[in-house]
């Protein structure tokens, strides 16, 4: 028999330290993407050629994770929480390192590109095994009433893990560029494996989730997890993948083609938009967990129905100020957008994981949210790399891309709450029936 005892304030900072490291890890090659692999492990006479390649392979880490979130969401619901957070922090350091050891095109010609995406395909699979394990070991140790702030403490691990991947950048970047390019740019990502070790030390002293354990303990762990809620609950599914889509393509629009679309379009120079996005970054960290506690008070649908409205609003006010090429309004723009993009993607792991049985949670969740980040937040900074270079010195079309994908998560959540009303309503005929 398994015996678990609740640590909700120590279960919810190892969530947060531990998606902190990886999303630092997944960041800094995104940064990386923006600023310099493709000169080094795509290198081409047309530069937004190479950045296209490079934003490619940071695509590719996509294509995995839904893959990956089938597997250890299986895993995760049949074995455990925990064990799968041990895996997959040791499979992202181990990657991250790797890239930082690897050859680039002009040492190793063509197998240099192939070891990079190889290693991205790894780093993929650990953050789609990631996200819901971290999620579900805060919400499911968490007191009655509080799951949805407690998730957020998953959530919260995104904006600080960008800003320790910014002070890495913003220090490389000082760098002569000789140097950057040849083996500066490698320190970012070498520093993975000390994050690694604090990382595992953190959640090895974690008990398991005690509503998995009661679970198991009670023997109503589900055979195929995966096969179960993709029958069942398909529909909660979609809805929760498309509520995901701006937290995810969003941030990625604002953190990682920003960089290139001001630098490459704008002539502005990478310190400065570096330094901007680590006040957007501050400011976002700053803000998540306040938004959080706000959705608690005024109910976690109405304030997502809200955000999720506001988001389709904001690109236009935000490619204003920052075509203005001033550091203050381009960072007042961006700022305005992530701080709404993060009160949603604040609130809306633990509204998704309410949408699931506990047998088969982690498998819903990581499905959902995989396939939802995975389509945005891969394509998004190539289709916006495609959209600035197509329609050069015009900002309205990258405006409605973003507004469009802001318009798919206000549809997920205005899914997910019609779906919450028919399961309560379901719930109290049964109870009313007499029914257990």
């Amino acid at each position: 028999m398994t015996s678990t005892t609740s640590s909700p304030r120590r279960a919810a900072a190892a969530a947060f330290i531990g998606t902190t490291i990886e999303f630092y890890d997944f960041y800094i090659y995104a940064f990386a993407a923006a600023l310099v692999l493709g000169q080094l492990f795509f290198p081409s006479e047309n530069p937004m050629l190479s950045t296209m390649a490079a934003f490619g392979s940071f695509a590719v880490g996509f294509i995995a994770r839904p893959f990956a979130g089938m597997v250890f969401g299986h895993l995760g619901d049949r074995l455990g929480r925990k064990k799968m957070l041990l895996v997959t922090i040791v499979l992202m350091g181990l990657a991250t390192t790797c890239i930082g050891l690897l050859p680039t095109y002009a040492q190793a010609g063509i197998w240099a590109p192939i070891g990079l995406v190889v290693l991205r395909l790894l780093q993929g699979i650990s953050v789609g095994g990631e996200w819901g394990g971290a999620v579900l070991m805060a919400s499911e140790h968490a007191p009655k009433g509080r799951k949805m702030f407690f998730a957020s403490f998953a959530q919260w691990g995104s904006p600080a893990g960008l800003l320790l991947a910014l002070i890495a950048f913003r220090c490389i970047s000082e760098m002569e560029q000789d140097a950057l390019m040849s083996w500066g740019w490698r320190i970012p990502f070498l520093m993975s494996g000390v994050l690694m070790m604090v990382g595992l030390a953190i959640r090895f002293g974690v008990p398991e989730s005690p509503e998995f354990a009661e679970v198991k303990d009670s023997g109503q762990t589900s055979e195929n997890p995966v096969l179960e809620v993709i029958r069942k609950d398909w529909k909660s599914i979609l809805f929760a993948a498309l509520a995901v889509t701006i937290g995810s393509g969003g941030f990625f629009f604002t953190n990682t083609f920003m960089i290139t679309y001001v630098t490459q379009y704008q002539g502005i120079a990478k310190t400065t938009i570096l330094d901007c996005l680590f006040v957007v970054t501050v400011l976002q960290f700053l803000s998540q967990p306040c938004s959080a506690l706000l959705a608690e008070r005024l109910g976690e649908g109405r304030f997502l129905k809200w955000v999720a409205s506001l988001c389709i609003l904001v690109p236009y006010p935000m490619f204003l100020l920052v075509q203005t090429g001033n550091l203050f309004y381009m960072t007042a723009g961006i700022a305005l957008a992530v701080i709404l993009l993060a009160a949603l993607y604040a609130v809306i792991a633990g509204y998704m994981a309410e949408a699931f049985q506990a047998r088969v949670r982690y498998s819903g969740i990581s499905i959902a949210y995989q396939l939802g980040s995975g389509v945005s937040g891969g394509l998004t900074p190539l289709i916006g790399t495609f959209l600035a270079g197509h329609f050069a010195g015009q900002w309205w079309p990258l405006a409605i891309f973003f507004s469009g994908l802001a318009l798919m998560s206000l549809i997920g959540v205005l899914g997910l709450a019609y779906l919450r009303g028919v399961n309560a309503k379901a719930v109290g005929l049964r109870l009313s029936q007499g029914v257990v």
